[in-house]
């Protein structure tokens, strides 16, 4: 199967884990009466138990996807130009702004909204404002790394993939702003609107911009699937002794072990 050539689960699962936490929550919560059915906030969709619970368990096991899927793709570019000063320091920021953003995908999902608002906005900058970074550093990645390493094609889906996260971002930007100016900041907690209430109209731009951004930002990684179809990992554990708790000194003095190695 392809989602098993090489390490392409990486950049697989953290699609999927991510599009459920997002998806399934809202479907309880539309059920449970807890949330609109018309395109609520995300963060609304998971500020009400049970749902809640479901929310911040598949986001914290996203964030640790998200976390592997960065490093595998820091050492993959990192192999792949070894002696190219520029391309290993655009590499270094790439791999620090996507764990940041990836962190703060865990403190989206352990402050919700209902609880302490603050950090979960300043979760939410992470995890999108630092993951757009992220997303721009590796298309510039991908145009250096054209012809040579890539073709052309997959640069551009990948600068396709940060027009539309920037213009959605951008959007729902504006829109909040604007619905602060009509209805209040109440209208940030509120879980249920009435088509009739004013500022109904910018509320919904609001909320399907913030969707359109979560699910693009998410399909970028689905363009790192063939890169890993060509990576391997291998592992290698070095026992200095048939006892754990008793080495002998010899082998403690020459460095050598029992090696055992395996390939995943």
């Amino acid at each position: 199967m392809w989602f098993q050539q090489g390490l392409s689960f990486f950049p697989s699962a953290l699609v999927i884990c991510s599009s459920a936490s997002l998806v399934f929550p809202y479907v309880i919560g539309v059920l449970l009466h807890h949330v609109d059915l018309l395109v609520p906030y995300i963060s609304d969709a998971g500020a009400m138990p049970p749902e809640r619970c479901l929310f911040g368990i598949m986001l914290c096991f996203a964030s640790l996807l998200g976390i592997a899927t960065i490093y595998v793709r820091y050492k993959q570019v990192s192999a792949l130009n070894p002696e190219e000063p520029k391309m290993l320091r655009l590499n270094k920021a790439g791999l620090v702004l996507g764990i940041v953003s990836s962190s703060g995908i865990c403190i989206v999902a352990n402050f919700q909204k209902n609880a302490v608002y603050s950090v979960h906005i300043f979760g939410a900058f992470l995890t999108f404002g630092i993951g757009v970074s992220y997303i721009l550093v590796q298309t510039i990645i991908s145009y250096k790394m054209q012809p040579q390493i890539h073709g052309k094609d997959i640069f551009w889906i990948r600068f396709t993939i940060l027009l539309w996260c920037t213009v959605s971002m951008a959007s729902m930007a504006i829109s909040t702003f604007i619905l602060l100016r009509l209805s209040g900041i109440d209208s940030l907690w509120r879980q249920h609107w009435n088509p009739q209430e004013k500022g109904y109209t910018v509320h919904i731009i609001a909320t399907v911009s913030e969707w359109s951004l979560a699910f693009t930002f998410l399909s970028f990684f689905l363009t790192f699937i063939r890169d890993f179809q060509k990576i391997s990992l291998h592992m290698e554990t070095k026992l200095f002794g048939p006892n754990l708790y008793h080495i002998p000194e010899q082998l403690l003095e020459d460095d050598q072990g029992i090696l055992i190695t395996g390939s995943i």
